[in-house]
This record gives structure tokens, C-alpha cells and sequence, in this order.
């Protein structure tokens, strides 16, 4: 199993003290924290798309960018670009620039997003908001591999003979669909024979499940091997301490203190409270053994090759403490016991 660090830049008030980070302080650390990562050996490290507080990450080009010149080796994700409020020409021309950069060390993960107050502020119905996503989709995808193209959609101007430049730096830019909700971003992927990668944030294994049984079922629909599917997860917060009694004490306050935030809320979570939410949920919080043994509990329902994990919201000394924590403790452990080969040299991503 590869491993990523993802971070929203969610900047919200210190639990203990009540003060909030200045914008230049945030982006300081999420630098420090891409480079630390990298050090310690993660595979990746993902910035997302919000717009809005208390999120920091209205520029994820930008900020990969500054990524990709302080690390060498580390894969650059977007978790997720918010395509269906974005023009696919914008986005081709920036992310081919930060491929480049980066020298061909982006992954980009599409989705709608899942914060309905982008849609007004970029002039997008709601009610569009899945239609918008499959047609920017398609005409992103020839950009970054046709030449002169010419295209016409519902939801932007028409194109005639267009070359994007620059040219993606690798043969093909690698597109993950976001999936958190519906079957339509599982459609999408497995019609085009692309990876997904599930929020498994907010509720439920079985609901996230439920998404990745039928993306398979619908790659084995479309003539793709659902034996090779390349999927992606993620899990709400992380938190390791000695006992799963301490890790619950120390972590609840952050817990508590995000999911009470309307950022939160708007994603109708199930869970009454952190226990119940690392009981049935992908909380990643408890000592390296349980945590070890809730990873491999989520694989065997997920068949995943990469697991994103979060520390936004803690200490800045806790989240550096934590994540060395994993890298030590439980990462060797899951590199052994789950292989994967996704982003090693020469294993090109390709359903047969």
C-alpha cells in the first residue's frame, strides 16, 4: 500500500488557546510539512480545492507548485480539483505547468466537491453540477492528449483548432475521480477506464463500499479488467497514541471542534460521536495496532492500493509527532503486508 498526506488547509481557531494561524504562517507549515512527508517516506501529498473559510486551498495549483520546487520525489495530488466550477482549459494549461515543475510527479483527482457554496461564486447551477463535471471531464481529457482540437459543450464557449501549451510533461497525466456520494462519478470513471479514490470521511465503510463494488462491476460493463482497478482512500483524521483509551482523550477536542464547524455539517454524518465514529466508521485513532488493524479492515472491503491520512486540525507539533508516529510504527508494517506497485518506475497506470 503507498501512502499520502492530504491537507484541505483547513485553518480554524487552536482549541487550546483560541487563536488562529495567519495565511502566511499556514503556508509555511503546509511546506514544511510536504517536505517532512517526503523525509520520511510518503508517497504523496495532496492539497485540495475549497472556496471558502475556514479553508486555505482556493489556489491548489499555486500551492503544489511551491510543493514541487522544496521535494523531489514525493507524488503531487489534488484531493480534489473542483472541475465542474472550473474552465478545462485553465486547468489543462496550469496543471500540465506544474507537471512540469514537478517533472512528472502529478496525480489530479477531479470531483464536483462537496461544498455547495462554490456553485454560486462560480456561476454554476446546482442542479448542473454532475452534467457540468462529465463534459469538462471529456474535453480536459482531449486537451492534455490531442492536438488543434475542436469542441462544443453546454457549459462554456465553443473551441476551434485549440493547442493547450504546455504540453503535460508526462505521457499521460494520471485523472482520479473523487468519489464520496453518488454512482455517477463511479460511472464516469469506469466508462473511461480511470481511477477512483473514495472521501470515506464522513460516514459508514458500506456506503464507501458500496461506490467501489460498483465502479468494478461497471469496468467489467465497459470491457475493463475490474481485477486491475486502482483505488484510492481516505479516512477521518488520525491520531496514535500509546492506548486506543488515550488516543480517544487527546484527539476528541479536534474531533469535536471540526465536526461542529457548517463545513462539516453539510455532510450529514451518521455518527453520534467519536467512539461510535471509529467504531463504524475510518477514524483513524487508537494505538498503531488497532489503527494497523482498522487499515487492513477497510482493504479487504476496498481492495485499495493507496490510503490518504490527515493530521489538519491538530498542533503543528502533534501533526509533525503524528506523522512521524505512522511512518515508524505502522507504515512498514502495511508496505509489507498490503505491496502495491502504483507510481513505482516504469509501472504505467493502464485497464486492459
Amino acid at each position: 500500500m503507498k501512502f499520502i498526506v492530504g491537507n484541505l488547509i483547513n485553518n480554524l481557531p487552536n482549541i487550546k488557546t483560541g487563536r488562529i494561524l495567519t495565511t502566511q504562517e499556514v503556508f509555511t507549515h503546509l511546506i514544511e510539512q510536504a517536505v517532512l512527508a517526503e523525509n520520511l517516506g510518503f508517497d504523496g501529498y495532496g492539497v485540495g480545492e475549497r472556496h471558502g473559510a475556514p479553508f486555505l486551498s482556493s489556489s491548489p495549483t499555486v500551492l503544489l507548485s511551491a510543493l514541487a520546487m522544496k521535494t523531489s520525489k514525493i507524488r503531487l495530488l489534488t484531493t480534489v480539483t473542483v472541475l465542474s466550477v472550473l474552465d478545462p482549459i485553465r486547468v489543462a494549461e496550469d496543471y500540465a505547468t506544474l507537471d512540469h515543475l514537478s517533472k512528472g510527479r502529478l496525480d489530479v483527482v477531479i470531483g464536483k466537491g462537496n461544498d455547495p457554496r462554490h456553485y454560486p461564486l462560480f456561476d454554476v447551477k446546482d442542479e448542473d453540477q454532475w452534467a457540468a463535471l462529465a463534459e469538462k471531464y471529456e474535453l480536459l481529457k482531449r486537451l492534455w492528449n490531442e492536438e488543434n482540437i475542436s469542441w462544443q459543450g453546454k457549459f462554456r464557449s465553443k473551441v476551434d483548432s485549440v493547442t493547450t501549451e504546455p504540453r503535460p510533461y508526462q505521457q499521460q497525466i494520471r485523472i482520479w475521480h473523487g468519489s464520496a456520494s453518488s454512482e455517477l462519478s463511479t460511472e464516469l470513471a469506469a466508462k473511461n477506464g480511470d481511477p477512483i479514490f473514495s472521501s470515506n470521511t464522513f460516514h459508514e465503510l458500506e456506503k464507501y463500499q458500496a461506490l467501489i463494488d460498483h465502479y468494478r462491476r461497471r469496468l467489467d460493463h465497459y470491457g475493463f479488467d475490474p481485477q486491475q482497478a486502482v483505488v484510492g482512500a481516505g479516512a477521518r483524521g488520525l491520531y496514535i497514541a500509546n492506548t486506543n483509551e488515550e488516543a480517544i482523550e487527546k484527539y476528541r477536542p479536534y474531533y469535536e471542534g471540526f465536526m461542529s464547524t457548517e463545513a462539516s455539517k453539510v455532510n450529514n454524518s451518521p455518527f453520534k460521536n467519536l467512539e461510535d465514529h471509529i467504531e463504524r466508521g475510518s477514524a483513524l485513532v487508537g494505538s498503531p495496532d488497532a489503527i494497523i488493524e482498522k487499515i487492513i479492515k477497510y482493504h479487504q472491503a476496498f481492495k485499495h492500493q493507496v490510503q490518504m491520512l490527515s493530521v489538519e486540525g491538530l498542533e503543528l507539533s502533534e501533526q509533525s509527532e503524528q506523522l512521524e508516529r505512522f511512518a515508524t510504527e505502522i507504515m512498514p508494517v502495511l508496505k509489507k503486508e498490503l505491496p502495491s506497485t502504483i507510481w513505482d518506475q516504469n509501472k504505467a497506470f493502464t485497464l486492459q
